[in-house]
């Protein structure tokens, strides 16, 4: 089977035949899933145990958000950057790269013994979080086929979900089961160690230097006139930059700040509100399954982003009101999380339309950067609110940034072709 044929049927550049190609497109999607989970996790790295870190070292809620500022910082810097890198040398080599930063975050988060322990924890995981989206999409986009594109986004996104799930859930019942917030630490590194263990095991299912299908061979289609910047004048890039920025800064909110929030806001222990970012995460994984489907039938990508984050917007705005009895308010806050998942294969198809031919790398580094700013930023802002026991302001502010978030997904499409 020449090539000509082979593409026009499906199959890859390789002659593959059609099972083989589902066989090859599910590996790599649940690999590149796993790594993706693993990144998500270590964004959790130190958040869960924050009453632990406050009571242990006396810390206040603007130092534990000034925390997280430093992992976001540090990873949206280094992701604009990575980006560049990944286009040139491979995203292989610097997953495994990404993957060993975060063994050694758990290292300095365990033995920790006040605020510049924990800070150094917080810049070497986000150290490693940094090039994960332009290692994972340049994977994706290179080594899965086109018909499953859309769904490789879905369990991209939905592992991202999981990873942020479990981290409260492991951290926290270690902790609570020994007594001792330093083991948890050691689980951690156990799990990034495993983790590099099978993929480097499996490496050349992520391979993105070898088997690229037709539509995304290395280079194929890459201008040879244009300057590398060239993507920056793109308005459409510089919209999804500022819609992921407005949507993770009520991520932020959410996950760093709902748990004591809620406590406050409805006489709860923070045993019974601790798990609503777990529950957050799980409502989103489920968003994303729908969402993948929806891409896959659905042109009007910007208008599925718009729906589903304005419901979600509504449950915030109602659970900061304050009228819901307290076991709803719990069951609205992590509902919420269904719509900013539904979005999510949307909102990653919309930068794949926006990216030009042979900068996958530089566009997701770029574009993903604005997660990390939107993180950085908002963390000490919330944590601020939480000094001052504003506490519904934390639900307030994340319900109008995912609303302003929407209105950058809407200029997106005007924003390509102006």
């Amino acid at each position: 089977m020449n090539t000509a044929t082979t593409t026009a049927a499906g199959a890859g550049p390789l002659g593959l035949s059609a099972e083989q190609s589902a066989k090859r497109d599910i590996q790599t999607i649940s690999l590149i899933g796993l790594a993706h989970g693993t990144s998500h996790f270590f964004h959790m790295l130190l958040p869960p145990l924050f009453p632990v870190f406050m009571r242990e070292f006396g810390l206040s809620y603007s130092e534990l958000g000034l925390l997280v500022t430093i992992f976001f910082v540090i990873s949206g810097v280094g992701q604009a950057l990575s980006g560049f890198l990944v286009d040139r040398t491979g995203a292989r080599p610097i997953l495994f790269l990404a993957l060993g930063c975060f063994v050694l975050a758990s290292l300095a988060a365990g033995t920790a013994q006040g605020f510049s322990g924990l800070a150094l924890a917080a810049a070497l995981a986000g150290l490693g979080n940094s090039p994960f989206h332009p290692v994972d999409f340049t994977i994706l986009n290179k080594r899965v086929s086109q018909q499953r594109l859309g769904h490789a986004f879905s369990v991209h996104g939905i592992t991202g979900n999981l990873g942020w799930a479990l981290a409260p859930v492991l951290l926290i019942t270690i902790h609570e089961t020994t007594g001792q917030w330093r083991y948890a630490y050691v689980a951690t590194a156990l799990w990034a160690l495993a983790v590099i263990a099978l993929l480097a095991f499996k490496r050349d299912a992520i391979d993105d230097r070898q088997g690229a299908w037709a539509h995304e061979k290395p280079g194929a289609a890459a201008p040879v006139d244009e300057h590398p910047m060239a993507f920056l004048k793109l308005p459409s890039v510089w919209l999804c930059f500022s819609f992921f920025f407005f949507t993770t800064s009520a991520l932020s909110a959410i996950q760093s700040f709902a748990s004591p929030a809620l406590s406050a806001m409805y006489g709860l222990s923070l045993a019974s509100t601790a798990f609503v970012v777990t529950g957050y995460m799980l409502a989103g994984a489920a968003g994303m399954i729908v969402g993948g489907f929806l891409v896959a039938k659905s042109q009007n990508l910007e208008r599925n982003i718009a729906g589903a984050m304005a419901a979600a917007a509504g449950l915030l705005v109602l659970t900061a009101t304050g009228w819901l009895p307290a076991s709803l308010a719990l069951v609205a806050a992590a509902t919420a999380g269904f719509g900013t998942g539904l979005a999510g294969p949307s909102r990653d198809m919309l930068i794949k339309r926006a990216a030009p031919p042979g900068a996958t790398g530089r566009v997701y580094g770029t574009v993903y950067s604005g997660l990390d700013t939107g993180f950085a930023v908002a963390a000490p802002i919330f944590g601020a609110m939480m000094d001052r026991h504003w506490n519904n302001g934390v639900f307030l502010g994340a319900a109008a940034a995912l609303l302003m978030g929407v209105g950058a997904a809407s200029l997106v499409r005007k924003g390509k072709t102006h």
